[in-house]
């Protein structure tokens, strides 16, 4: 079993390295590495190109894009993998048996899609846990309760893909939920959540790194879940959003 990690990349010197070593090193060797680039002005590109000379199985791209969704959509493009995940590039695989144990999933049960636990961690110092999204199984009825899985943790078949579409770029923060909402409400799917830490997450992202960021990310959530017929939108945002209150209370690893 293939599986393609896509990461999307714009003037990402600072922390790409980490990125890239937490996928090279992984134990299960069957992976496609996909780095999409924005046309970064930094050292990024140099960064991507030495690794990219060790490693055959990195592709690369770099050319302009509409931002993150339009560079992921394009890595899906390109993915030739029998599973799709994303690795940021401010964030890192927490283990390097996490892909090993992702695969091990899909081939031991007949799965859509995997997913897990999310560390946010100090964007200078990645052992001190920040906040800790600690997720659940997957029941249809959780959706209307502003539940959603950790999209950086989500590994999904390539199918899935090919049948929903991609990222809609209609949302500049909200995209990955509008997705996620697109997938999990067709109840046929089936969903493995491991009760493992998958990846960790620097924080500062899109949606968190302004309170206008907070604002315009509540905006788009409410819209994506009104356009997929959530019942009683507002509720189910207000949940969402109150939820993730213990994510910061409780921070010590599971």
């Amino acid at each position: 079993m293939k599986i393609s990690v896509i990461t999307a990349t714009y003037n990402s010197a600072k922390t790409l390295e980490v990125c890239m070593d937490s996928v090279l090193q992984q134990t299960y060797k069957d992976i496609e590495y996909i780095i999409i680039d924005g046309n970064s002005k930094d050292d990024t590109l140099n960064l991507i190109n030495s690794k990219a000379e060790k490693h055959t199985n990195i592709i690369v791209v770099s050319e302009p894009d509409k931002g993150i969704y339009d560079a992921l959509n394009k890595g899906i493009s390109k993915a030739s993998g029998d599973v799709i995940g994303f690795v940021h590039s401010d964030d890192f695989l927490a283990d390097p048996t996490v892909v090993a144990q992702i695969a091990e999933a899909f081939k031991s049960e007949t799965l859509d899609g995997v997913y897990g636990n999310l560390h946010y961690v100090q964007f200078d110092d990645t052992s001190k846990i920040v906040r800790n999204w600690v997720s659940q199984p997957f029941y249809p009825k959780l959706l209307t309760r502003g539940w959603m899985p950790a999209h950086p943790t989500l590994f999904l078949k390539k199918e899935v893909y090919s049948q929903f579409g991609q990222f809609n770029l209609d949302y500049k923060i909200a995209a990955d939920y509008d997705f996620i909402l697109r997938v999990f409400k067709q109840e046929q799917h089936q969903f493995k959540y491991l009760p493992l830490t998958i990846t960790k997450m620097r924080v500062g992202g899109a949606s968190n790194r302004s309170l206008k960021n907070l604002f315009q990310k509540t905006k788009e959530d409410f819209n994506a879940a009104s356009m997929n017929k959530i019942p009683f939108p507002l509720k189910v945002i207000l949940s969402k959003n109150l939820s993730k209150i213990p994510q910061w209370l409780f921070k010590h690893p599971e």
